[in-house]
């Protein structure tokens, strides 16, 4: 799949986002900045880069396995999503990160600090049903299979 990108100014001299294995399913995507996070504060970090999500992806955006332990940043929203029409000349993308430790964290320019991967995604049509027409059984709720 081909996917277009731009390189704004802080990011010219930076490498492109890679899979860094051949069965990667996520590419590393780098801090365009040096920044530091002051102890419980939620920054975002600039990548530099504008992202032209395909037709019938999404761009999700996750933390990198090892930030938790390795940086003491997570991301507190969990995932980002990027949806396709996220990629105008001010739609940088950027990593929003906390810091859960007590101390300050810096991130360095052109450290790893996220990766992304293309999802397939669908639009749904809504087909409302009447609460009469819902099945007699209930799985239940939250927990409940087990």
């Amino acid at each position: 799949m081909k996917v277009s990108i731009t390189r704004l100014p802080i990011a010219a001299d930076l490498p492109l986002p890679e899979y860094e294995t051949p069965g990667a399913v996520g590419f590393d995507i780098c801090a365009a900045e040096e920044i530091t996070v002051a102890p419980q504060e939620i920054v975002r970090i600039k990548t530099g880069l504008v992202v032209k999500t395909p037709a019938g992806y999404a761009l999700i955006v996750v933390p990198r396995s090892s930030t938790p332990k390795k940086k003491g940043l997570d991301m507190p929203h969990s995932i980002g999503i990027i949806d396709q029409d996220y990629c105008g000349p001010n739609d940088e993308l950027q990593i929003q990160v906390r810091n859960f430790t007590l101390q300050p964290v810096t991130v360095t320019r052109g450290e790893k600090i996220a990766q992304g991967l293309f999802v397939r995604v669908d639009a749904a049509e809504w087909e409302e049903l009447h609460p009469e027409k819902l099945p007699e059984m209930s799985r239940g709720g939250f927990g409940s299979t087990g």
